[in-house]
Order: C-alpha cells, then structure tokens, then sequence
C-alpha cells in the first residue's frame, strides 16, 4: 500500500535532477583526483604493445600537463580570471620542467626507463594533487584588488 503524497513525488523528481546537474559541476577535490589519476592511467597505457597511439598519447600529455596543473590547481580560494589564464599557460612548462629533473635524476643514477620515469612523476603528482595549489602572482594581485575595492567598515560614501 502506497501511502506516498503526489506531491512528494515530484519533489523528489525535481531534487533529482537538481542533485544531477550539481553533480556534474567540476569541484577542486574531483579536479584533485583527476591530475592524480591520470598518472597512473598513463603508467597503465604503458603495458599496450607496441607503437600504438593507446600507449603514447596517454604518456604524452600527462608529462606534458600533469604534474605541472597537480602543482599549479587548485588554489585554496579558487582563480581570478588571471590568475585562470597564468595557470594554464604555466601547466605545461612546470610540467616539462619537471619531467627533465626526473629524467635527469633517472639518468644519473642509471635507473631510466619508461616505466621508471612515469611511475616517478605519477607519485609526485599523486602527493602533489593532495596540498593546496603554488601561489600564483596573478591571484595574489586579485586578491589584493578585491580588498582595495571594499568599502570601509562603517559604510561612507
């Protein structure tokens, strides 16, 4: 016996599908899971035979953006529209950076391999992707103009 209100019913239903389209908003803790997934998606991309675009281009951008967005994304208090478009244009030369260090590292100590280098920038990015972002100059000048732009407490003209 159903002793449910139909008005209850559509509630529910219009809740649904406000949980839905807020569910698919991209918040900075899925953003954090991602750049760290993508490490190790990358090192399973490894495993594919041979010369097959499946096992490169994986490899490919996660050297070229991973641990760069991991160490740049996400700030604590979100990114002014500057601050948006220094991040982005930042990502990949981090990344690159970080990628020859390794690399470097690897060498010298004759340990290089593909499985080596990714496995050791997908820890950095795993650990990085769990702190808070590198503070960039252009949110912190955000910031700043935010806090010039209030008016005074008391409330002049």
């Amino acid at each position: 016996m159903n002793t449910t209100d139909p008005t209850d019913s559509t509630d529910s239903q219009n809740t649904g599908r406000t949980e839905g389209t807020r569910g698919s908003r991209v918040t900075p803790a899925h953003l954090r899971v991602l750049v760290a997934a993508s490490g190790w998606l990358a090192l399973a991309a490894t495993a594919v035979p041979g010369p097959s675009p499946l096992r490169w281009i994986p490899v490919l951008l996660f050297t070229l953006f991973g641990p760069g967005c991991a160490a740049l994304y996400p700030q604590p208090r979100g990114l002014a529209e500057g601050a948006r478009l220094e991040a982005a244009a930042l990502a990949a030369p981090v990344s690159l950076s970080l990628g020859v260090l390794t690399a470097t590292a690897l060498f010298l100590v004759e340990a290089f391999s593909t499985t080596a280098f990714v496995v050791s920038l997908a820890v950095f990015t795993t650990v990085t992707a769990a702190l808070p972002g590198l503070p960039l100059p252009a949110a912190r000048r955000a910031a700043a103009d935010r806090a010039q732009r209030r008016p005074a407490p008391g409330g002049g003209t």
